[in-house]
């Protein structure tokens, strides 16, 4: 697996995983070495841990847990890229949060962690002037925040259709600029729309809709991050017909406006230096 060292520091490590596992490629037994929250950016992968299976895509969060171990496969497509932050136990104990949010092993596309993952990845690829460490920092204390009410059941379908599911996801995120509803999806995965929505969600976590709008605000999360274009352009290109839908929708998810959001890409280092305040207080 091709790795690049993206940040090295004393608390903080982010690291470029890029998976070309195939189809059918004997699987290995791995140990998390420390506590870490890779973000899924591209393709997808299937994930065993503490006796539960989980299907990540696009958008999804692999939750490492020192000493963990578990074994990834790649039933469904050709490898996967993650942005990975290797935390120090020292980091993880100022975030607080219960140590059961570490043990999750993952969490599906969530809009509340997907947003700060693309920024993650615009500072990781230059396409943003904040930090990468204060971006892996803003992550991890969203997904600290998130995670203490959140349980994630495992899934439970068999191989067949988790396929199903899986390819699309795939097909939803490569079509999410178009307009598209539940019936033309279901179509597409062959399935009536009452037991398509039934098995994405087993496997998946979250409806096809959720899914959706998820990967159009992941789209819209990593344009705001360049000045090129408009907020207006970017929330048509991503596939919102109407721009104050994109707005509320981002407002929701990120807890920012978009031009907020794209002020905080470019460098404004309040919003990180607040959230950590603010986290400090509690």
């Amino acid at each position: 697996m091709p790795i690049a060292s993206l940040l090295r520091q004393e608390l903080l490590a982010a690291i470029d995983y890029r998976c070309t596992a195939k189809p059918h490629d004997p699987l290995f037994v791995e140990c998390h070495g420390g506590y870490s929250l890779s973000y899924v950016r591209k393709g997808s992968f299937g994930c065993r841990s503490r006796g539960r299976s989980f299907e990540l895509v696009a958008g999804s969060l692999l939750i490492g847990y020192p000493g963990d171990e578990y074994t990834c496969s790649h039933d469904h497509v050709v490898g996967d890229e993650c942005l990975s932050f290797q935390l120090a136990p020292a980091l993880v104990e100022a975030l607080g949060g219960a140590d059961a949010a570490w043990r999750a092993v993952a969490l599906p596309p969530l809009p509340e962690l997907m947003v700060w993952g693309e920024l993650a990845q615009g500072a990781a690829s230059g396409e943003s002037d904040i930090g990468l460490d204060e971006a892996g920092i803003a992550l991890a204390l969203r997904f600290v925040a998130l995670s203490a009410s959140r349980e994630r059941r495992a899934a439970a379908p068999a191989a067949r259709d988790r396929r199903r599911a899986v390819e699309a996801a795939l097909w939803i995120d490569a079509h999410a600029a178009e307009p598209l509803d539940l019936a033309r999806s279901a179509a597409e995965a062959g399935l009536s729309p009452f037991h398509f929505l039934r098995l994405f969600h087993a496997v998946i976590g979250i409806t096809p809709h959720q899914y959706l709008v998820r990967s159009r605000l992941r789209r819209a999360a990593r344009l705001l991050a360049a000045p090129q274009k408009s907020i207006t352009d970017i929330a048509f290109e991503v596939g919102f017909g109407d721009l104050s839908n994109f707005v509320r929708s981002f407002h929701r998810a990120s807890g920012l406006s978009p031009r907020r959001f794209r002020q905080a890409s470019r460098g404004d280092r309040q919003l990180v230096e607040a959230r950590l305040a603010a986290h400090s207080r509690r």
